[in-house]
């Protein structure tokens, strides 16, 4: 039986357009859902939109629109980027979905019956744009929202309660039994410290937010949007055919969505989270669940924020970069390369057009875009087509399967920068090898030592091929791209270039697209002078 591996981004809050910081996110779960297809698990990978609250209300209006139009809008955006980046997610939701918001109205209608949530009155800070209320230890001198640095509104309404407290003990010990849990471990102190400092119950309405999902016992009151947001990784996997309280309306749910089996898929593997919002999916969401006598979430991992030549990217600075002009004017995949190579995976980063070009042109360009224009040129005039496989004692291919098994243990611990370094690395290798070995004055004195180099160079290629952390899982490539070069990859099978280990065709669609990203990447060096017009 094939085994799920059930990831996620946040859903993303349609008050603005999307941007470099949501592409980072997608795009690593993306780079992680097509590893593990490679490696044969049946991924199902969920993004998708947040789309109600007080800040949705306020931007409609702004705009002249109806919330629902807005946010059909922005959301439309986000698809559109995703397609434009070649995400390769398996679902979309939207929190203004029919059957989330039945999930969302079941769970809090289920958690006010057993308890967890109660009616009563809030009065404190609040932050519109947080949405969120903050404890007196929380607000920064002079009343600013901690976050925002904007000050922040008294509010007092009555509201429905999440017994938050019930849980302090209960999500320590879950801590301290399933480390993986908070990931990275830098992140992980400042969960244990907040929740050993003393939780408090969570608001969790608003009687003055009317976009949401109104309690159904009392509608004046809308859900509050963390409440309702967090709830779409269950929502999406299917949890709400589950509700239903007869066994055959359950059956029939399930065949008419043609969903899988909610205890198929949950828990999922990982949560992909920036490190803004860890805690409301290390703390709410967790107690969240245990209230419902689920199972947590296996891994929930924090990344780092992105600045902009080192500062804070906002719309009054007019440096929000926006990916999709990005990838059109250079490429997706050089795009996802400099994202994942220039900064550890967790840590902040700072994005620049300047470290951008340096790295497409050490990386890409003079590494490896050099290294597959060379030989395969070389290849063209003195080979012929090359075999499927080689035998004898190639110290560089042999040393691959260590590259390959350091590449999947960088996968594994989400090192996606240790990934590409590795690649590159053995990139440089391979480099190396063609200036001590010089194939091109061999040809003159020993052919069959140049062929043996050739060889070499051209099963390595294919190895790196294979674990190039591609957008494309299907390949568009014309001609006139390998004229000149020894074989055409637009008329030759799968089965022809699939790579050692009997591995997926993927790898060998891999190699093909990489040919194509790599050659690209030899003629199409970025000059310092170049103006991005970005």
């Amino acid at each position: 039986m094939t085994k799920k591996f059930y990831i996620t981004t946040p859903i993303y809050y349609v008050n603005s357009v999307p941007h470099i910081g949501h592409a980072y996110t997608t795009i690593a779960q993306d780079v992680l859902a097509r590893y593990k297809r490679q490696k044969g698990f049946d991924v199902r990978f969920l993004t998708g939109t947040d789309e109600h609250g007080a800040n949705i209300e306020k931007s409609a209006a702004a705009a002249g629109v109806t919330p629902k139009q807005w946010t059909d809008d922005v959301a439309a955006k986000y698809k559109e980027l995703w397609k434009t980046l070649n995400i390769s997610y398996d679902d979309f939701i939207r929190t203004t979905d029919a059957k989330h918001e039945h999930v969302v109205q079941a769970i809090f209608e289920k958690l006010l019956k057993s308890g967890d949530i109660y009616l009563g009155s809030y009065s404190g800070k609040y932050c519109l744009s947080c949405e969120q209320y903050y404890n007196d230890s929380e607000i920064l001198e002079g009343g600013l929202c901690p976050v925002h640095k904007r000050p922040l509104s008294e509010v007092h309404e009555e509201t429905y309660f999440f017994k938050l407290s019930r849980y302090e003990k209960p999500l320590l010990k879950y801590y301290e039994e399933h480390p993986e849990f908070l990931s990275p471990k830098i992140r992980a102190s400042e969960i244990v410290n907040f929740v050993k400092s003393g939780l408090q119950d969570l608001s969790v309405t608003r009687t003055k937010v009317a976009w949401g999902i109104p309690v159904p016992s009392n509608p004046q009151h809308t859900i509050y949007v963390w409440f309702d947001a967090l709830i779409n990784y269950v929502s999406a996997a299917g949890l709400g055919t589950l509700l239903c309280e007869d066994k055959a309306e359950h059956e029939a749910q399930l065949k008419q969505i043609k969903a899988d089996k909610f205890e198929d898929l949950w828990p999922a593997d990982l949560h992909m989270v920036g490190k803004e919002i860890f805690r409301f999916h290390t703390v709410i969401w967790p107690a969240v669940l245990m209230a419902l006598g689920l199972p947590l979430p296996k891994k929930v991992f924090a990344h780092g924020w992105w600045t902009v030549e080192g500062e804070k990217m906002s719309k009054s600075l007019g440096n929000i970069i926006d990916p999709a002009k990005v990838a059109a004017q250079y490429g997706v995949d050089p795009l996802r390369a400099f994202l994942f190579r220039e900064v550890p995976f967790g840590q902040d980063g700072d994005f620049s057009m300047e470290s951008f070009k340096n790295r497409y042109n050490s990386d890409l360009a003079n590494n490896i875009g050099n290294l597959l224009s060379r030989t395969l040129n070389m290849a063209a005039k003195n080979m012929g087509e090359l075999p499927e496989t080689i035998e004898g004692d190639y110290k560089l291919l042999a040393k691959s399967a260590d590259v390959e098994a350091a590449i999947d243990k960088a996968y594994d611990e989400l090192a996606f920068d240790k990934v590409l370094e590795n690649i590159y690395g053995f990139a440089s290798d391979l480099n190396k090898l063609v200036d001590e070995k010089k194939p091109w004055e061999l040809t003159k004195t020993d052919p069959e030592a140049a062929k043996a180099v050739l060889l070499e160079l051209a099963a390595c290629l294919r190895k790196v091929a294979a674990v190039l952390p591609s957008e494309a899982t299907t390949v568009l490539m014309p001609k006139a791209c390998f004229d000149g070069f020894f074989f055409n990859p637009c008329r030759i099978s799968l089965d022809t270039l699939r790579v050692e280990e009997k591995r997926d065709k993927m790898f060998a669609v891999a190699f093909f697209r990489s040919c194509l990203i790599l050659c690209a990447f030899s003629y199409r060096r970025i000059p310092k002078t170049a103006d991005t017009g970005l």
